[in-house]
């Protein structure tokens, strides 16, 4: 267990909702800090996502949740807005909202309200669109953002719909995105001693998932286009049928091209001029495809992941969630852990320190459990 984990000592309080800010809040719980987790007094709209639920809220709630101290406040209540500014500027050193645009600063709640009082606090803002340009004031979700930055256009089968990333690739990367700039921001206090404004948006973060797609089309114009499990500059790197399952094999360079030739018992792709280069393999996907998938259909996923794999060839399975959270390595990195208080088993931090990862948080707690604990903490301050 440790001990020390690196953001002990670090309060933050969290006015958030939904995903983006909630994530990036259970990031830093991770890592160690003190997380006030500031919701309205109806709840966050996590709670009442499904179908899944677990103890009266959505599971994805209980996904982004944990290790939290849950108060609930409305910020449209004057006292109740006036005890949120003073535990913010009694505590906190880090401030983190996904608040819709100008709401923050109809509460005194933005950043440069706050560090007028408190120069050193960190504020971290989280928009949908920016927090400058044409289009800065407007609402946004995941499936918007993968929808603007081109991210859907270039995901799916090439002559089927666009299709939207089956996990929250925006909100999750978004979170990920602020946190990395706190704890830049956090560093910097450290030095500077000067707190800052931290700004991300989820546009912003789906425009950087794009950074190869942007790069290809400034170098020939090209769009990109739809190659489903594939992609649009390697091949063979996609999912194919073996006779009991799906399997990906990726060959990011004609070496690996090479030894799945031997391995699939095809040496002779290797040197034909159309296959030899990824270039030519490009040129000629279709054929190549068709030509892999005949040859591992004729056998079992297992057969051939032992037989590529020693073939030093990336391989790997699709599998269900199920077949995921059972596996040997999942459960070898122990990354899905369940806290003493809580059935659920829940992924942790996907980092470890000197080979330890952080242990497993407390469960996600009801509405406003800890509303008691705001007096107690700001009466311990005066």
């Amino acid at each position: 267990m440790l001990r020390d984990l690196p953001l002990s000592g670090v309060v933050v309080v969290e006015l958030s909702d939904s995903a983006s800010a909630p994530f990036t809040g259970k990031i830093l719980a991770e890592l160690g800090a003190e997380v006030w987790k500031v919701e309205r007094p109806t709840g966050d709209s996590a709670r009442g996502w499904g179908p899944s639920t677990w103890r009266g809220s959505g599971a994805a709630f209980h996904a982004l949740n944990r290790g939290k101290r849950c108060i609930s406040i409305d910020i449209k209540d004057r006292d109740q807005l006036t005890a949120l500014h003073q535990l913010i500027a009694e505590r906190a050193d880090v401030f983190v909202h996904n608040l819709r645009p100008g709401a923050a600063a109809a509460y005194g709640l933005d950043a440069d309200s706050l560090r007028v009082t408190k120069p050193e606090l960190i504020c971290c803002e989280i928009g949908a669109f920016g927090h400058t340009g044409p289009l800065n004031t407007l609402p946004g979700y995941d499936p918007l953002m993968q929808a603007f930055s081109g991210i859907m256009s270039i995901t799916g089968e090439e002559d089927g719909a666009p299709v939207r990333a089956g996990v929250s690739i925006v909100d999750f990367g978004a979170g990920m995105w602020a946190a990395i700039g706190i704890l830049a921001a956090l560093h910097r206090r450290g030095t500077k001693h000067a707190g800052a404004t931290v700004n991300g948006s989820l546009l912003e973060t789906a425009i950087a998932w794009m950074s190869v797609g942007i790069a290809n089309h400034g170098a020939d114009g090209e769009p990109g286009g739809r190659h489903g499990s594939g992609v649009a500059f390697i091949v063979p790197h996609r999912a194919f049928s073996a006779s009991d399952g799906d399997l990906v094999v990726s060959c990011a360079n004609d070496a690996l091209f090479a030894r799945l030739c031997e391995a699939l018992g095809a040496p002779e792709w290797a040197a034909d001029d159309r296959f030899a280069t990824n270039a030519g393999r490009l040129r000629n996907r279709s054929e190549i495809d068709r030509l892999i998938g005949e040859r591992l259909a004729g056998e079992t996923r297992e057969h051939w992941q032992k037989r590529l794999r020693s073939a030093g060839i990336p391989v790997a399975p699709i599998q269900t969630t199920a077949e995921l959270v059972a596996h040997e390595q999942t459960r070898a990195l122990g990354i899905i852990g369940t806290p003493a208080d809580d059935e659920l088993g829940l992924v942790g931090l996907p980092l470890s320190f000197d080979g330890k990862r952080p242990p497993p948080l407390h469960a996600a707690r009801d509405i406003g459990a800890d509303n008691d604990g705001i007096e107690r903490v700001l009466k311990d301050r005066r």
